[in-house]
């Protein structure tokens, strides 16, 4: 993952978009197996001249470096289909655990991408359907926003070993570092456990040396260096009042609307209570078995 921050000149850049889809078209295109990729990723990739510059820019306008990760990321997206990825592609009771969502902003003004990591537990059983629940999100998001970037907030309280599968944070990595250029604005680690320091260590060197300036560790007292209190939960010194629920998707354009102001918390004082109350519900079943299916809880 490159640091962006190099600019060219606005005439290379347009011959490099013309050389990465000239060169891609006769170098990964022709001659390959017709099913490779994805037609639809093909085609926006000779139309939008944004996602091409942003391909270029995360390889520091390297073309072959930028062709071997458009490359990578569309043959991602077509083994996880994700053109056709829709709310209904994912289990239901993986929305319903609230482990991982959009909400929020930070002081930058970019939207945060929560990961609640004590809400998860290592399961190969549930490691495609997971990877898929991530992407969904991220695909979700770079529609609606192109071009913006996200901030990944690691919520570490009360977590430990039996939480974090680093196969899976290897994915989360590799999805800003491969399958969406100029995605990660920083990854933001609260409140980590002292335990799981040598974790983290591993994870520093999977970011590479031109990154982990992204990567950063805070405190509970710390977290509002990158965070104002109104997207803090209280838990870390915050006063948003968001409370997770499913259905439907949580996402800020009806659940807390922005204003120039900050957040208008839209739900009334009953409404907030039932949150509270299936949160609650919610959590208890992540303790207990499920005879039937997957526990509900999410597997990290």
């Amino acid at each position: 993952m490159a640091e962006v921050g190099k600019f060219e000149p606005e005439q290379d850049i347009e011959k490099k978009i013309e050389e990465t889809r000239q060169k891609f078209n006769n170098e990964y295109v022709q001659g390959q197996e017709s099913d490779k990729y994805d037609s639809r990723d093909v085609d926006r990739l000779q139309k939008d001249d944004a996602l091409v510059e942003a391909y270029l820019t995360w390889r520091l306008f390297s073309v072959d470096d930028a062709l071997k990760m458009i490359d990578d990321s569309f043959m991602w997206r077509k083994e996880f289909s994700l053109n056709d990825l829709t709310e209904s592609s994912i289990p239901k009771w993986m929305f319903e655990t609230g482990a991982v969502f959009l909400h929020g902003y930070d002081k930058e003004g970019n939207k945060l991408f929560w990961f609640k990591v004590k809400l998860h537990t290592k399961d190969a059983k549930t490691s495609m359907d997971k990877k898929k629940y991530v992407a969904f999100w991220l695909e979700r998001y770079a529609k609606r926003e192109p071009g913006m970037p996200l901030t990944v907030v690691f919520d570490m309280a009360d977590s430990g070993i039996s939480n974090i599968d680093m196969d899976f944070v290897k994915y989360v990595i590799n999805c800003f570092k491969v399958y969406y250029p100029k995605f990660l604005s920083k990854m933001i680690i609260v409140d980590m456990p002292w335990i799981l320091n040598a974790a983290w260590k591993i994870v520093r060197t999977w970011l590479g040396p031109e990154a982990i300036s992204k990567l950063k560790f805070a405190s509970k007292n710390e977290i509002q260096t990158f965070i104002g209190p109104e997207y803090l939960p209280p838990h870390m010194g915050g006063t948003d009042p968001f409370r997770y629920s499913y259905p439907p998707l949580p996402d800020d354009d009806f659940q807390t609307p922005v204003c120039e102001n900050g957040p208008i918390v839209s739900e009334d004082d009953n409404e907030s209570k039932d949150f509270e109350s299936d949160s609650k519900e919610l959590e208890s079943s992540f303790s207990s078995e499920v005879a039937i299916g997957p526990k509900k809880g999410w597997f990290w």
